[in-house]
């Protein structure tokens, strides 16, 4: 196991994270980088500072929403992880346990 997963373990264990941790932040960039969801003719404007996010947060999690825009929430942690900034794997730690609201606020991504 490479130093980096060592880390990334270590990391996970102090913060108590888990997989679903970093599907539903994975979930959470793709409704920051598109609240309509893919919708057409929908347009939101959402100050994500009102949910909690800072602005560094929101950047980043943007960039990994838009890459991942119609993904699986499920990417291997260590992908993610090393996508994030590390502010915003702090308000990742201290917010882990809340992502999952902010589906409840946006329209499914998925309609299964």
């Amino acid at each position: 196991m490479s130093q980096n997963n060592d880390k990334l373990l270590q990391i996970q264990k102090i913060a108590e994270l888990k997989p679903k941790h970093f599907a539903d932040l994975v979930r959470a960039a793709q409704l920051i980088y598109d609240p309509t969801a893919g919708l057409s003719g929908r347009h939101l404007k959402v100050d994500w500072q009102d949910f909690g996010v800072p602005m560094d947060v929101v950047d980043n999690l943007k960039s990994l929403g838009q890459q991942y825009q119609y993904a699986s929430p499920h990417i291997p942690v260590e992908i993610v992880w090393s996508q994030l900034t590390p502010e915003t794997r702090i308000w990742f730690m201290a917010n882990k346990d809340r992502l999952w609201q902010f589906e409840e606020a946006f329209p499914a991504l998925d309609e299964d």
